[in-house]
């Protein structure tokens, strides 16, 4: 299984970001996806999550009404659109499947309910 996550960059405060996942080697239909952070010197965290079909997401509080998590099963990939970004979104961004369909059915803010992650994308923002 290999997630490939992409478009992270050095942006302005208030401008936005697309972060891609693309999947292989799985089923992706089968699998809950999820968003995590980390910024240096601090612990991974969750930013967002999205069931099997896109009917259900969540987000951490910091991000609510910025961020928007969607996914297209066709092309077994998971998107992180970033609005409005802060100084405070700096971090490396990861990708992460779950072996879930549903929300309802893992812990989806826990990082130890993944069972696959990608390599991160750097999001810098400067004030």
């Amino acid at each position: 299984v290999q997630l490939q996550a992409s478009g992270g960059g050095s942006v302005q405060a208030g401008d936005s970001l697309r972060l891609s996942c693309a999947a292989s080697g799985v089923t992706f239909r089968g699998y809950v996806m999820g968003w995590f952070r980390q910024a240096p010197g601090k612990e991974r965290e969750f930013v967002a999550s999205i069931s099997w079909c896109g009917s259900s997401s969540l987000y951490t509080d910091s991000v609510k009404g910025r961020f928007t998590i969607s996914r297209d099963n066709a092309k077994n990939t998971v998107y992180l659109q970033m609005n409005s970004l802060k100084p405070e979104d700096t971090a490396v961004y990861y990708c992460a499947a779950a072996r879930a369909m549903t929300l309802k059915t893992m812990s989806p803010r826990s990082r130890y309910d993944y069972d696959y992650w990608g390599q991160g994308t750097q999001v810098t923002v400067s004030s």
